[in-house]
């Protein structure tokens, strides 16, 4: 039972990292900002939202009073139907559209099609250029070299551009 509890314990640290790191970048003052989303399922190739980090990292935002603007080539109706009333939610059809507008990118699931974006593209459609990755999908350096501030989970400190 102690094994399980610690990997519980494991498990749950993971899914409030991305929220923890967004909180201190922006100096505990999210309320009002908005943050672009990629992926929402639990793990590509799938519409599952069961434990899936994206739901947890949703709703903190939510109650830290930010908004999201959410893609996901599978479950973007399995979200819905999760979340039918959610004022601060807004699902997007494209992975680029999503950005627009929004104080930070985050990425909660690692599907193939967001190995390899337009990083020009998303610089010039976030409000400034910032990207949590939970699924560690790009090379720190490289991310710094392109001008972003780029926060990889599991990889240590953030990287900010020189």
């Amino acid at each position: 039972m102690g094994i399980l509890g610690a990997v519980e314990r494991a498990n749950t640290f993971q899914k409030t990292r991305l929220f923890t790191l967004i909180n201190q970048h922006f100096k505990n003052s999210i309320k009002g900002k908005t943050f672009a989303l990629w992926g929402l399922s639990f793990k590509p190739k799938t519409d599952d939202m069961r434990e899936a980090p994206s739901r947890v990292l949703m709703e903190a935002l939510w109650a830290a009073g930010a908004s999201v603007r959410a893609y996901d080539p599978e479950a973007m109706a399995e979200t819905r139907r999760l979340y039918p009333e959610q004022a601060l939610l807004q699902l997007i059809d494209s992975q680029d559209d999503v950005l627009e507008g929004a104080d930070a990118l985050v990425i909660c699931t690692e599907w193939q099609h967001f190995r390899a974006p337009d990083f020009d593209q998303i610089k010039s459609l976030l409000k400034q250029p910032v990207i949590f990755d939970g699924r560690n999908l790009y090379d720190p350096e490289k991310m710094a070299s392109l001008g972003f501030t780029y926060y990889a989970i599991g990889r240590g400190a953030s990287v900010v551009p020189h």
